[in-house]
């Protein structure tokens, strides 16, 4: 009996893997991802390179519109949408892509950050344009509206029954994903970190990670927004602080550290100390799979964080919500790969002479650069904060995908199983979970993606016509045109 299970799910493993290899391999998702959003930034005109200082301006100085509709404010809604980026993946994930990939993969990580900035832009102007307010007077909107909405509305009945497949797709795999690599994944990191630095007994781990999440997902978007607002400018300083006074131990190092990440990222790298060779379509690969993983760009996430934000038009939503790849990829991840290169921890090995990836070896990077153990105390705290913010982030992603499905009533539920999810992540193995949330993230920009090209149009237009307004940089004018059958008055009603 037993033996019949474990070749099950032996089974079951070795099927989500081949899955995932096809998902995030050469040929699907990665080209994908990449053609979507250099075409994006072409249609765009490189409005991530044009209007950044404004959107960063509009974001973190101005941080809010007066009277505007919605449910929390334009910085609350850029941290939402940072807490649930900037997570283990941003610790983990860039080590694990250096670790396969070679140092290379942080230069097509941070490719995939300049052109997913154009992603994340389309998924929340699309997110805010096809907003409309649930059932409880909320906002609700991402993937899983622009996707039936949008191209119903452009595109006639003949697209409708295809745009509705494909945003029940989404809802599907956002509300099961919810649960994966945006909580038990990220619980489980948390206990292994704590465990392995301190001895922490998982169990606790789990407990207090449930108490402390419930505290704010059961009190809603508002509750989130004022935390995020508050906790990930504090997590993200002390992280980088950290990382910088390692760069600054090692500011010798750096220019070489430079020259190696541009040269192996087209050529590869070959094996040296512990690490074993890559060649060029393992550092790309890996860049692009794992920079995906840090910032989301092209799951449609962003989007369904827009639409909560109090704003008067699409694209200043957009803007703002354009800096969250900014910032988790070209800035949070650069300080870990750097700290990574310019260390050479990523050719050391361990103590059982197996080298090092993920987690460890950013830990190993920290530690080699600090004195003491204070690399291995930032690296730890570093995972609980980001996991943590994970957590609330995806939180709210996985009940308005439900809310999709089966309106308000179940948002209660939902809430109270994901905090009960969480204490589950921390006490149990989860290599089935791992391999599983990455399928299911695949799974979810697939259907995001052919929307996004399907109404790249729609977004170019409008940003066209908002920045040839002479008032476009006044947040209290140029709203949406009062004759465009789309204007909020109209996405403002109660479903």
């Amino acid at each position: 009996m037993f033996d019949w299970v474990g070749r099950t799910l032996d089974g079951i493993e070795e099927g989500l893997a081949s899955a995932s290899d096809f998902i995030w391999g050469p040929w699907l998702l990665i080209p994908l991802l990449l053609l979507t959003g250099v075409y994006l930034t072409g249609m765009l005109r490189g409005v991530q390179f044009t209007k950044l200082g404004y959107a960063l301006w509009l974001a973190l100085i101005k941080r809010k519109e007066p009277g505007a509709a919605g449910d929390i404010s334009h910085y609350q809604a850029l941290t939402v949408a940072l807490a649930a980026t900037v997570g283990v993946g941003n610790i983990a994930g860039v080590g694990t892509a250096i670790a396969l990939g070679g140092p290379g993969a942080l230069f097509w990580m941070w490719i995939t950050g300049l052109v997913g900035m154009a992603t994340k832009y389309a998924e929340a102007f699309l997110g805010v344009k096809y907003r409309r307010l649930d059932a409880k007077g909320e906002q609700s909107g991402g993937p899983q509206y622009y996707l039936s909405e949008g191209l119903r509305r452009h595109f006639g009945p003949g697209m409708a029954r295809f745009g509705t497949v494909l945003a029940v797709l989404f809802a599907v795999f956002g509300a099961i994903a919810a649960f994966g690599i945006g909580n038990m994944v990220q619980s489980n990191s948390v206990a292994d970190a704590l465990h392995t630095e301190w001895s922490v007994a998982p169990w606790l781990t789990g407990l207090v990670l449930m108490l402390v999440a419930a505290l704010v997902i059961l009190g809603g978007i508002k509750m989130i927004g004022r935390f995020t607002a508050a906790f990930v400018p504090f997590m993200a300083i002390f992280y980088i602080l950290g990382a910088t006074v390692v760069l600054v131990l090692n500011a010798d190092q750096l220019p070489g550290a430079l020259q190696t990440i541009f040269n192996d990222a087209f050529t590869g790298t070959a094996a040296v100390g512990g690490f074993v060779g890559a060649g060029f379509l393992a550092a790309l690969r890996w860049g692009v799979a794992r920079g995906i993983f840090s910032n989301e760009s092209g799951l449609g996430t962003g989007g369904i964080a827009a639409a909560a934000a109090k704003t008067t038009h699409e694209v200043r939503q957009a803007l703002v919500s354009m800096t969250q790849t900014f910032l988790d990829t070209l800035v949070v991840v650069s300080f870990t790969g750097l700290t990574i290169v310019v260390t050479g921890a990523w050719q050391h090995v361990d103590a059982a002479g197996d080298a090092l990836t993920g987690a460890s070896l950013t830990a190993g990077a920290f530690r080699e650069g600090l004195p003491g153990d204070q690399g291995g105390i930032i690296v730890s705290l570093g995972v609980v904060f980001f996991a943590f913010s994970t957590l609330l982030g995806w939180a709210y992603y996985g009940e308005r995908c439900l809310e999709r499905l089966f309106g308000v009533r179940p948002i209660g539920a939902y809430r109270v199983v994901f905090c009960l999810a969480i204490f589950a992540g921390a006490v149990f193995e989860l290599g089935l979970v791992w391999t599983f949330a990455d399928v299911l993230n695949g799974l979810m920009a697939l259907p995001n993606l052919i929307g996004l090209i399907l109404l790249s149009v729609l977004v170019a237009k409008g940003t066209r016509a908002f920045f040839e307004r002479p008032d476009w940089k006044s947040v209290t004018e140029g709203r949406a045109d009062p004759d465009d059958p789309d204007a909020p008055r109209e996405r403002l009603e109660p479903v």
